[in-house]
């Protein structure tokens, strides 16, 4: 998917790479050429210097076939704009907005806009709007270090043991949702067909985790 990012400070720039790292094809757009450093040498997508409400701008952005657009600039009036310009000029279908007035967020609502007003869960709150079916985590600790997720099990791993599930993607099962109850599985537990499944994880290895969960698992020579 087509996503363009309007803001390229801390938030922007870390959405960028992590929406890149998923596979989707990401344009940035900033006023500043400087804000772009931001991005890394390991950054692939479009940079776009401009204002994100200019139609223009988003134009040559890739707006016209963009399945999301986050506004995550410094300014709540920006981002609200240009949020409203994609949604409602554009049609864009995922379009969510950062905002620093806490008192403002219900407003835009309102209006069809999804905001976020908390600082420290941005990144995988503007995942989970713009990605529904994507990677999103459950809870994070407040270092930012680790990471509880619900892993989007492949069939194929049904029958086999969380052992087998552990040892695969480098995290540690936490518990299973098993007809509706939890349990605390161990090490010989088997999975089950409809097992949900949630995990932690160190927080920089999330979308590795996720997506070898989501693969048939190798058989065993």
């Amino acid at each position: 998917m087509h996503v363009v990012i309007m803001g390229c400070g801390r938030v922007g720039a870390s959405l960028a790479a992590a929406l890149e790292r998923l596979g989707h094809d990401v344009a940035v757009i900033d006023k500043s050429q400087q804000a772009f450093r931001r991005l890394g040498s390991d950054f692939h997508g479009q940079q776009v210097v401009g204002v994100g409400f200019d139609r223009g701008v988003l134009v040559e952005a890739g707006i016209e076939r963009a399945g999301a657009f986050a506004a995550v600039s410094s300014g709540d009036n920006s981002n609200i704009i240009s949020a409203r310009v994609a949604r409602e000029t554009f049609g864009v279908e995922h379009v969510v907005a950062r905002i620093y007035d806490p008192k403002r967020a219900a407003v835009y609502e309102r209006l069809g806009i999804p905001t976020v007003a908390t600082v420290p869960w941005t990144t995988d709150r503007f995942l989970r709007t713009l990605l529904p079916d994507g990677v999103a985590t459950t809870w994070r600790d407040p270092t930012g270090t680790m990471a509880l997720l619900q892993l989007p099990l492949h069939e194929a791993w049904i029958g086999r043991s969380v052992r087998d599930l552990q040892r695969a993607t480098g995290a540690r099962v936490a518990f299973v949702m098993r007809f509706g109850t939890g349990v605390l599985p161990d090490s010989r537990t088997v999975l089950q067909a409809d097992d949900v499944v949630y995990a932690a994880a160190h927080s920089g290895t999330v979308s590795d985790v996720t997506t070898v969960a989501a693969t048939a698992p190798e058989e065993e020579s």
